[in-house]
């Protein structure tokens, strides 16, 4: 048998399913543990150094104990201290970013998925080129700099030699003063040397869900085609890192499995990473199963309701203070709004999961990998994202400054994100209220920004950005960076 070991190369000592078996069942003796409850709320506490805060985050068994308590004021100072947390790391800016999917052609045999290789009767569809560009021109005429790619897994419809074409594609084109400055991809496991090809070709993030880590359940939900391959999925994460990728996106998809399990495994995989390669994960999704062709989400015994989400998102906030925090557009706005408090610091806006969606005025569903609850458009959650005291930020100068990997986590360790972060999502935001923003968004943008710019610490700084946003309202200059 396995033995736990989180700075093994093997999936099955890294997410061990005993150490798993054993924290929930140590959470759930402790569930109910005052003490314990409140010295590891102690423990996880923001601590001011300097400029800066300091979180020790919990490992999963400690976190665990956490999701499992259910005694209301304790789930009340849980909750306090995520929204702590989350201030303390990110601030109140929230990264926009939509999906481009590429291509549904695959040949898996994914249960809950609708792109799965027995699905007769979707639309199958691959962009060419041409159609990469329309996409991205209309992606840009929203007001997106951001885009995580998609692309089902099929080695003869879509080899990694398309993957890369599209990214160059997407990166040349220059329409009116838009531009995609950073592409984050979202494709199968794939190799080392694969991976490399992806750095060489500027990414940014490696996103890669691993849908569930209960290896038995993930065996039966992926019956065939390669992402059977249990192992190989898992470990795919050291993989990307080997080939020079420093930012990889963790995630599972809630509702296929005990959500108790997800969880730790989670952790541990972050753990995992931290352990043998000296950074954790750079994002962390918590997508749910949705309603799609030929998927019910019904059929799979495993939902959570929203407050048990909510929980969720809080314990992981709390558990890895430095990760990024997404959630999508499978999420509607209720739901959304309550998670950005608690841990959220990405979210895409103006979102469409069908094959070739945005170059549609009408929201095609014949290709749609699942429906989107939130579908309002990216000015209308720009503007309420400011409503709620969000700054939206389609700042991408981390990525491009070379800030990636370890040193983009000493960046938000070290308490610069005021100084740094901060300024770079107000100018970008000037630049979605030039070209982008409605009439109605730019009178509630102006001022947020005037009152954001004062709270930065550095007078000199300060200074420089407010320049910045002058110039770009006044000069037509873009991209500025710190």
């Amino acid at each position: 048998m396995a033995t736990y070991d989180p700075k093994s190369r093997y999936a099955e000592d890294f997410i061990n399913d005993e150490e798993i078996r054993e924290t929930l069942d140590y959470a759930a003796a402790h569930a109910h543990d005052v003490a314990l409850i409140e010295s590891l709320l102690e423990k996880a506490k923001p601590i001011r150094r300097g400029n800066g805060y300091h979180c020790a985050g919990l490992t999963h068994r400690e976190a665990s104990v956490l999701l499992a308590c259910d005694i209301p004021e304790l789930n009340e100072k849980i909750f306090d201290l995520a929204r702590q947390i989350k201030l303390a790391y990110y601030g109140n800016r929230i990264v926009l970013f939509a999906p481009l999917y590429l291509s549904n052609y695959c040949v898996n045999g994914c249960t809950y998925c609708p792109y799965h290789a027995k699905n007769k009767h979707i639309a199958r569809k691959k962009l060419t080129q041409d159609e990469v560009r329309r996409e991205v021109i209309a992606l840009q005429d929203m007001g997106h700099k951001r885009l995580a790619i998609e692309a089902g897994e099929d080695p003869r419809m879509n080899p990694i030699e398309y993957i890369l074409e599209c990214i160059q594609t997407i990166y040349s084109i220059k329409h009116k003063n838009g531009a995609i400055r950073r592409v984050n991809v979202n494709i199968a496991a794939t190799t080392v040397e694969e991976y490399r090809m992806l750095k060489d070709a500027g990414i940014g993030t490696y996103i890669l869900f691993q849908e569930t880590y209960d290896k038995k359940s993930y065996l039966e939900l992926h019956p065939t085609g390669p992402k059977h391959d249990y192992d190989y999925h898992t470990e795919a994460m050291d993989r990307a890192m080997d080939g020079g990728i420093d930012d990889v996106g963790l995630g599972v998809l809630f509702g296929l499995e005990k959500y108790r399990y997800e969880f730790a495994g989670l952790l541990m995989h972050a753990e995992h990473l931290e352990a043998v390669h000296g950074v954790g994960p750079h994002t962390i999704s918590v997508p749910r199963l949705k309603c799609a062709d030929d998927i019910d989400p019904d059929q799979f015994d495993n939902g959570i309701d929203d407050d048990t989400f909510a929980k969720i998102i809080a314990c992981i906030r709390i558990a890895v203070p430095y990760t990024g925090m997404i959630i999508s557009t499978r999420e509607n706005e209720a739901v959304r709004g309550r998670a950005l408090e608690l841990g959220i610091s990405q979210i895409s806006g103006g979102s469409r999961t069908s094959v070739g969606g945005y170059d549609e005025e009408v929201r095609p569903h014949d290709s749609e990998q699942f429906d989107v609850s939130d579908q309002r458009s990216l000015d209308e959650v720009v503007r309420w994202l400011m409503q709620l005291d969000h700054i939206p930020s389609f700042c991408t100068a981390c990525y491009r400054e070379g800030r990636t990997g370890d040193r983009f986590m000493s960046l938000c360790k070290s308490g610069q994100i005021l100084n740094c972060c901060h300024p770079n999502a107000l100018m970008t935001l000037a630049e979605y209220l030039v070209d982008y923003a409605s009439p109605a968004t730019a009178e509630v943008g102006w001022p947020m920004i005037e009152r954001e710019l004062a709270r930065i610490p550095n007078e000199r700084t300060r200074g420089i950005a407010a320049q910045h946003v002058a110039d770009i309202r006044n000069s037509n200059r873009r991209d500025f960076r710190f």
